[in-house]
């Protein structure tokens, strides 16, 4: 009996526990973590604000560095001579770390609330979808230059 409660309790330490959440949402593995084993009521879905909340969050901030950094680094080799242009590289990498983190924050939480409000339950490819859906809509407003029209 002891030796299946340290199996299923995952080593058992509570430092462990949010690597084994940001292991849930990277990976799309759906393997309960830590301390969400026993009695919990969703051992496999993100089922409290602050897991969905991170979860999209993650997602939104790793989709905009992967559109971000290589347009950066394409724009630092083609400009590293110019005397003032090689800093757009730094801008562009700046907006793929600053975006996510300043209007990522607050519509990630918006998903979250909706979902915690709804009672719903979120597996971790729903929150890749909604966070690379995210930085997607942001692409594409920014290549469609609809808030120039406005």
């Amino acid at each position: 009996m002891e030796g299946d409660e340290t199996t299923s309790a995952g080593g058992g330490s509570a430092p462990s526990a949010p690597g084994g959440l940001l292991q849930q949402i990277l990976s799309l593995r759906l393997v309960p973590r830590a301390g969400n084993v026993t009695g919990a009521p969703c051992p496999t879905a993100l089922c409290h604000f602050s897991e969905m909340w991170y979860g999209v969050f993650l997602w939104a901030l790793v989709s905009s560095l992967f559109f971000h950094i290589p347009p950066g680094l394409l724009a630092l080799f083609t400009l590293r001579r110019h005397r003032y242009a090689k800093f757009m590289s730094v801008s562009i990498l700046l907006m793929g770390i600053v975006g996510p983190i300043a209007a990522g924050t607050l519509t990630s939480a918006a998903i979250a609330g909706v979902y915690r409000a709804a009672g719903k339950e979120m597996i971790p490819f729903e929150a890749l979808t909604l966070g690379v859906g995210q930085s997607f809509c942001v692409v594409i407003v920014s290549f469609l230059r609809v808030l120039a029209t406005l």
